[in-house]
This record gives structure tokens, sequence and C-alpha cells, in this order.
């Protein structure tokens, strides 16, 4: 039996990393790490995430 890790659902405390505004994209980093933005930035970084090969979750 193998277990599995998940990242909670975003809420409204979740906040963008560039901004503060409420976080709509989770962006998970190939090494592990995340990121994460409103829309706006999300769509800002979409090209450089994919680039990085970055999971994209949410909007």
């Amino acid at each position: 039996m193998s277990a599995t890790l998940t990242r909670p659902e975003l809420t409204a405390a979740d906040r963008c990393d560039r901004c503060g505004a409420a976080a709509k994209v989770r962006a998970i980093l190939p090494k592990g790490g995340e990121l994460l933005f409103c829309g706006h930035h999300a769509r800002q970084h979409e090209t450089r995430l994919k680039e990085l090969e970055a999971e994209i979750q949410g909007d």
C-alpha cells in the first residue's frame, strides 16, 4: 500500500505570492516548491511556468 500526498484546496485565506490578492492558481514546481497566484499573475507567468514544467492547479 502506498500513501499519496494531496495538497489542500485553495481557500479565501490563500493569497497570491506576487500581490496579496486571493489565490486562484497553485503552481507546483518540479523540485517540490509551490507558488500561489491570483488569476492575473497566473496568466502573466503561465508561459514561464510551463517552460519550468510546473503542474498548474486551479483556474
